[in-house]
């Protein structure tokens, strides 16, 4: 009896409950230091959005495969939705501060990024650049407030990278065009209320229309089973023969050039996004080794833990370092596409390498919702793909390398 009053308390039977969350001072080599107050403000709202109100709920949403509406129309209170987009009534938003503003939310969630990637980046970006003034009046602010949701259809299931070959049509008929074809994988097709369908005219140029989701013959499915990005629904679009009026077509968008020009101011917020990514999966290994114990130690105490840490530490500076500098060229009119495509395929390449290297560092915590890692080790998967594959990337810098083309 005494024996079994004098037995020592079981140890290591209880796990702790691990704190991943808070942000840490990644910056070593000082490259943010010196940005202006108004950007930093940008910064610190993202990033305080995302601590006190996409951290709680996000691992609920992503599981459960939910679009968080609500967080969308908080992006635009918040004026965290225009990706840089300048926009009548509201202050000016430099181009630093839209990608210090990506890559904050997408530390919290990509999902909550790429609602961003979409609603401003790309929707409220075509209007801008292409619409005419009454577009303009009609769609710029409710885009950017978060009041109205806006897709960006151009991607068809059969033209994915190759999209400057898009079969959709729009025929001109009496007092306007109809419009018949399929997209696919289009953010917020399915829930918004304004899609910026890009598709074929009669003389065989690629044309912008603003369609209504709510129009005849407009018909979205959202896409199910995704692996990725699951706080955002993407959907499948037919067009069934829609009907829009002339003052429906965008008139700065008269051919595939003015769809590219859209395409490259988004891709370096791509790249940017996936370095907050990487951000949030270091900060979790960083956390977890301090706070993790094994073999009467934490794992912080092992040598090739630290060593794992190292490498990622310098991977982030590197992503730091080089989105910055190709950011400043883009303010200054010098930004190449090719030096765009460099930013995102450098990006999505070393951030996927660094969440690989995370998940493992967790063992098997790593694949918990609740631990971060496993959500943003397969966003990362998406990001790597859209906005052009890491192949496409390679192509487009491999032509400006050599001056010849080698895509099929």
């Amino acid at each position: 009896m005494s024996n079994a009053k004098n037995a020592p308390e079981p140890q290591g039977t209880v796990e702790p409950e691990y704190q991943l969350w808070e942000p840490i001072d990644t910056d070593m080599a000082g490259v943010f230091t010196g940005i202006s107050a108004e950007d930093q403000a940008y910064r610190d709202r993202a990033r305080a959005f995302v601590q006190e109100e996409v951290r709680p709920v996000i691992a609920g949403i992503w599981d459960r495969a939910e679009y968080p509406l609500n967080l969308a129309v908080r992006l635009g209170e918040l004026d965290l939705l225009r990706d840089g987009v300048s926009v009548p009534g509201f202050p000016e938003q430099s181009l630093l501060a839209a990608s210090l503003t990506t890559m904050e939310l997408a530390r919290g969630d990509g999902s909550v990024a790429t609602i961003v990637g979409v609603q401003g980046g790309l929707a409220l970006r075509s209007v801008a650049s292409c619409g005419s003034d009454a577009q303009k009046e009609r769609w710029l602010e409710p885009l950017a407030r978060g009041t109205e949701l806006g897709a960006f259809a151009l991607t068809e299931p059969t033209h994915g990278s190759d999209s400057v070959s898009l079969e959709t049509r729009a025929v001109a008929v009496e007092d306007g065009y109809e419009i018949t074809g399929n997209k696919k994988w289009i953010g917020s097709g399915s829930v918004g209320q304004l899609a910026v369908v890009w598709a074929r005219g009669d003389d065989g140029q690629v044309q912008g229309f603003l369609v209504p989701q709510d129009a005849e013959g407009y018909h979205a499915k959202t896409i199910e089973g995704k692996v990725s990005l699951r706080g955002i629904w993407q959907a499948e679009i037919e067009l069934a023969g829609v009907r829009v009026r002339e003052e429906d077509r965008m008139p700065g968008a008269r051919s595939f050039k003015d769809t590219a020009r859209i395409l490259q101011a988004t891709r370096l917020g791509v790249a940017w996004a996936a370095l907050g990514q990487a951000t949030a999966v270091y900060e979790t290994s960083v956390h977890y080794a301090k706070q993790r114990v094994q073999f009467g130690r934490p794992l912080a105490a092992s040598q090739i833990v630290q060593a794992r840490l190292a490498e990622m530490l310098s991977q982030l500076t590197t992503l730091q370092s080089l989105l910055m500098s190709l950011t400043r060229a883009e303010e200054r009119g010098e930004l190449s596409g090719p030096g765009a495509s460099l930013g995102k395929y450098t990006a999505t390449r070393t951030a996927r390498d660094m969440a690989r290297n995370a998940r493992d560092l967790l063992g098997g915590n790593g694949i918990l919702l609740e631990n971060r890692v496993a959500r943003h080790f397969a966003d990362i998967e998406a990001l790597h793909t859209y906005e052009g594959t890491e192949t496409v990337q390679a192509l487009i810098i491999g032509r400006d390398i050599t001056g010849v083309s080698a895509f099929a």
